[in-house]
């Protein structure tokens, strides 16, 4: 997995959600050739109402058929590296919506100790077994063994 901090470009790709590629989703292809190319991050998002081109409002609203729905593909990468990826997006896609956003990837700083949040939490309630009442690092089962 690539780590990616600092300046990075962003292509983010607007397509339908019906659109394919081999009868495959496009957005599916896309998203897999990113990975294979080894790219920092690809995402998809599903939108719940748009319109492009053809100016006709697509929705997921509950009386409307809810078709072909507007989908982003949010790629990020170094500059250099999305703009060599541009000419397979090209490739696959033959209408929709194309942007090149500069960015700055920030990544969350690790907290102290290294211990994810969750388990830093934990500890300060005393482990596992803290809220039956067990010592920090005892099981639970050994709560009641002790207590004999």
């Amino acid at each position: 997995m690539t780590r990616l901090t600092g300046s990075a470009l962003r292509v983010t790709v607007f397509v339908g959600e019906s659109d394919t590629w081999h009868h495959r989703p496009l957005y599916s292809e896309i998203v897999h050739r990113a990975h294979a190319a080894g790219l920092a991050g690809a995402s998809v998002f599903r939108g719940i109402e748009g319109f492009g081109a053809s100016s006709l409002v697509h929705t997921a609203r509950l009386l409307s058929l809810g078709e072909d729905l507007p989908v982003a593909v949010v790629i990020v990468d170094t500059a250099e590296r999305v703009r060599a990826f541009l000419p397979q997006l090209d490739e696959l896609v033959e209408e929709g919506l194309m942007i090149l956003d500069e960015c700055e990837v920030i990544l969350p700083k690790p907290p102290a100790g290294g211990v994810p949040l969750v388990g830093r939490k934990r500890a300060e309630r005393g482990g596992w077994g803290a809220r039956s009442g067990a010592e920090p690092g005892q099981r639970e089962s050994e709560q009641g063994e002790r207590e004999k």
